[in-house]
């Protein structure tokens, strides 16, 4: 079989879905050297990354989201004539003439909406959500196969667009192993919580600041995530309460600082209201903390008792969990941390690439 993957978003600094996709390819080296992959990179990418004989590159010079995507992607596709197509986002060109699997990380877009949750002016924005509208709804309903990272997400799907639950193939992601060498260049003076991820609106921070804030004893929620508008907005905001002496903003910090961070925190705080895995709570375990999270489902599903819980819409319940952290005997702490490393070995890339390979091979039979 002639697999073709768009990898286009290969790369850390393409956040969650270039983490994605170095360990799918990873993984698909190693559990497939039967089938043929041609993968698109970009231009950095493509002159770096070292392949076996059955992985071809294709180099590409245009971006994600635009028409010059869906007509130049297209022509691609018709010319390099492969079996199946691997999309790992949405990004589907409307009239792809091969048969394709579509990976779909979240429907966060179809819940956030509204001036928060952009920085275009209003009408670019509206004119925007039609088109992701439009290419979504097209890439879940024609597609041989959905991938997804969680039951949560299936299940979203299957409710909102009436798919069949055959058609969509769950595959759990993995937890990389941070490195641990050294000692970390970012020192903290108090006790503190971290929270690591993007600052988008449903991430839920405000409320968190707030409960921080609110705590008796001195301690400082730090806060890793690169620089952007919704981080500028968050400093605002700490700024106008004066919240310097709770709030850290830390921006952008290496593996190796992240996993010092993680084992040296109080714990791992994750008030968001909406995700399509939950990847930073077991990278968070496995490095060594607690993980205190929303109570939803998503994280109840992923996380199991694993984690403390409160109600992400209620920062008395958010200050309560951390209180309870606080109280915490240094042998209870213990103890729940080792369980949580335990618990996250089930969560593997190469049990993630196994899954996504018999995805590709049940479409041969569709």
């Amino acid at each position: 079989m002639k697999i073709l993957l768009d990898a286009r978003l290969y790369g850390l600094e393409n956040a969650g879905l270039g983490r994605y996709l170095i360990n799918l390819i990873d993984g698909l080296i190693k559990v497939d050297e039967h089938n043929n992959y041609t993968i698109l990179l970009k231009g950095n990418y493509y002159d770096r990354l070292r392949l076996p004989l059955n992985w071809h590159k294709v180099k590409v010079n245009f971006g994600h989201y635009g028409w010059e995507e869906q007509i130049k992607l297209l022509f691609l596709i018709k010319n390099l004539d492969p079996d199946l197509v691997h999309f790992p986002h949405f990004n589907v060109p409307l009239f792809c003439p091969k048969p394709y699997v579509v990976t779909i990380h979240d429907m966060l877009m179809h819940k956030q909406r509204g001036r928060d949750a952009t920085t275009l002016p209003i009408l670019e924005y509206k004119f925007k959500r039609i088109g992701y509208r439009i290419i979504f709804d097209h890439a879940v309903r024609f597609a041989r196969k959905v991938i997804v990272p969680s039951n949560t997400v299936r299940q979203e799907l299957i409710s909102y667009y009436g798919l069949n639950p055959q058609k969509i193939r769950v595959t759990y992601e993995g937890v990389n192993e941070l490195t641990t060498k050294g000692q970390t260049k970012i020192k903290l003076d108090k006790p503190y919580f971290i929270y690591t991820g993007n600052a988008y609106p449903h991430k839920n921070l405000e409320r968190a600041f707030t409960a921080v804030a609110q705590l008796s004893e001195d301690v400082v929620f730090a806060i890793v995530s690169s620089r952007n508008v919704f981080v500028e907005r968050l400093k605002q905001l700490v700024n106008k309460k004066s919240w310097q002496g709770r709030i850290k903003l830390l921006g952008f910090v290496s593996d190796e600082n992240l996993s010092n961070l993680y084992r040296n925190s109080l714990g791992f705080l994750f008030p968001s209201l909406s995700e399509g895995f939950g990847l930073p709570g077991l990278e968070a375990m496995a490095a060594g903390t607690l993980c205190l999270c929303s109570d939803i489902p998503i994280f109840r599903e992923i996380y199991k008792n694993n984690a403390i819980y409160f109600d992400p819409k209620d920062t008395n319940s958010i200050k309560d969990a951390l209180e309870k952290v606080m109280r915490m005997t240094k042998e209870d702490r213990q103890k729940i941390i080792a369980s949580g490393k335990n618990f996250v070995r089930q969560y593997t890339w190469d049990k993630m690439a196994k899954l996504t390979l018999e995805a590709y091979e049940s479409c041969l039979s569709l």
